[in-house]
């Protein structure tokens, strides 16, 4: 039974060291009944406290394979509903705040997309010649429209293989919300950029002729990352000058520019494994979010390895920063004195949708 809900105003005054004390302690409480899930670009004040870190599809996998009656996502919203998705009805999952969001997933709504789908049946059948495929980072409603429309999700670490997928059913791709990793995987995979279109949603029929939509095998959304769109070629180039036997290596919502110029291009968590694997005394170049580079690059200082962030700006996710020690703390103290704070839940047939399109990529990857 519920007791007294711990305050998040009482708090914010408490010292970092304190506030460490405190989260520890309440996880220590909960023992098994809670497991915290960490997103690679956490800030390490919370992502020390997380009992699983990874990616978007290694955690996805583990939302769907956990036993704790509270999954503590320390990530932004759309995660939080996967593992909502993902998980027994009995279970609950909880994000610590609900202002963790993400402008990329905003950019595509269940509205926009649907009104996509009219216009595109103006040109041609879509549930017979276009495949939905919404990158993870987009809502539940929007995974939910892809498995009813023979849709699936992916990640960065497997959208190559899941537009295979997609192009062994049907001729053409809709690809949401982000142009840029529809854009470079659609390249990986061998499609001429002539045949990519962007879909601009605020324009009739996505600012494209029918000639244009009849001609395109992937239509790419008009969104992407405020946080890798700040990459530039130029930071490249400037950085090799300089660092001629240097590495540089991006995440694929980078521009295609920035990717081309890239020795690797890969997802966040092959990012960690190919400068943890690299040689001793390498240098390297990176194109992703900030608290994981700079976590990353005192991780192998000791190996003599240099690793610096491709923006000279400060460039971290401010959505994901909004995860501080403070709601992490206020979370699971509630949980402790019986009180749940800040559930995610996705209605039952939404999640039910959404469930499809999920584990079609699951079972891909």
């Amino acid at each position: 039974m519920a007791t007294s809900a711990v305050s998040l105003d009482k708090l914010r005054p408490a010292r970092p060291e304190d506030l460490d004390a405190r989260i520890r302690a309440a996880k220590e409480k909960l023992g098994k009944r809670a497991i915290i899930l960490g997103h690679h670009y956490q800030r390490e004040e919370v992502y020390r406290h997380a009992d699983v870190h990874g990616d978007s599809l290694m955690l996805s996998r583990e939302a769907a394979q956990q036993d704790a009656e509270f999954i503590v996502f320390c990530g932004v919203h759309f995660m939080a509903e996967v593992a909502d998705i993902m998980s027994r009805p009995e279970q609950v999952s909880i994000l610590p705040d609900l202002a963790a969001g993400c402008s990329m997933a905003d950019m595509a709504d269940i509205a926009k997309v649907e009104q996509a789908w009219r216009e595109l049946g103006q040109v041609l059948d879509p549930d017979e010649s276009v495949t939905p495929v919404t990158y993870i980072n987009s809502a539940a409603d929007l995974k939910a429209f892809c498995g009813e429309h023979g849709g699936i999700v992916c990640t960065s670490s497997n959208a190559t293989k899941i537009l295979k997928w997609a192009f062994d059913r049907r001729e053409k791709v809709l690809f949401f919300p982000d142009q840029h990793l529809g854009r470079w995987t659609g390249y990986q995979l061998g499609v001429p950029l002539e045949d990519m279109a962007i879909w601009d949603p605020d324009q009739p029929m996505g600012g494209l002729s029918p000639e244009e939509i009849r001609k395109a095998r992937v239509l790419l959304w008009k969104g992407f990352c405020s946080v890798h769109q700040m990459f530039q070629p130029g930071h490249i180039d400037r950085w090799r000058a300089a660092n001629p036997d240097g590495f540089v290596i991006s995440h694929p919502e980078s521009s295609f520019e920035v990717c081309l110029k890239s020795d690797f291009v890969g997802s966040t968590d092959f990012i960690i494994r190919t400068i943890k694997g690299a040689e001793p005394g390498t240098k390297w170049l990176v194109g992703t979010e900030l608290n994981l580079v700079s976590r990353l690059a005192e991780e192998v200082k000791p190996e003599g390895k240099q690793v610096e962030f491709m923006s000279p700006m400060v460039c971290m996710c401010s959505t994901m920063f909004r995860i501080d020690p403070e709601h992490l703390a206020w979370a699971l103290e509630n949980l402790v004195e019986g009180k749940v704070v800040n559930q995610i839940k996705v209605p039952a047939d939404e999640a039910e949708l959404a469930r499809v399109a999920l584990q079609r990529m699951l079972d891909l990857s």
